[in-house]
């Protein structure tokens, strides 16, 4: 009987090590990330009417053209239910139960649907990733929509605002 009670307590010791250890594996990337990836812009106040709203969960963001390396600086990294709504200058983007956080629209350099984000591999196109400048560091950001028949209206809308962009630079130089 005395060596379950120990074998037992062996497993359950060696168990939290490990927790441990991954815990502090994601803090030391978290820290390492702060100093690389700029804060997230916060919502504006008044962002203005929601052009689309979309509700799913946000995956995660990851560096760009890196679907496996997911940022996890400033709550990033949490997969939460989320709100995702379009706004003339940005997309809102609004976690439970973490920081809610704005793309401005400017910053947006790309748009489309994937198949998988930093350990969640879903059906083909299930996910609308955004790609987006936060200072000198590109990142795509994931949500798995409840309803996925909104993606092409979120790719036109955000296209169109890379293809404004591309004529005010080319019609201004």
């Amino acid at each position: 009987m005395s060596d379950r009670i120990l074998l037992t307590l062996a497993v359950f010791a060696f168990f939290l090590v490990c927790v441990l250890l991954m815990w502090r594996g994601w803090r030391r990337k978290s820290r390492a990330q702060s100093v690389q990836v700029p804060p997230f812009a916060e919502i504006p106040a008044e962002p203005g009417d929601a052009l689309l709203e979309s509700t799913g969960v946000y995956i995660s963001t990851t560096t760009a053209g890196h679907w496996q390396e997911r940022v996890v600086t400033r709550g990033a990294g949490l997969r939460t239910g989320a709100v995702w709504r379009l706004h003339e200058d940005g997309v809102a983007i609004e976690r439970g139960g973490a920081p809610d956080f704005w793309i401005p629209r400017a910053s947006v350099t790309g748009v489309r649907k994937d198949k998988g984000m930093a350990g969640k591999v879903m059906g083909i196109d299930a996910l609308l990733v955004i790609t987006w400048l936060a200072g000198d560091v590109e990142l795509d950001t994931g949500f798995r929509g409840d309803d996925v028949d909104d993606y092409p209206q979120w790719i036109e809308a955000l296209q169109d605002t890379r293809n404004d962009i591309k004529n005010d630079i080319k019609g201004g130089a």
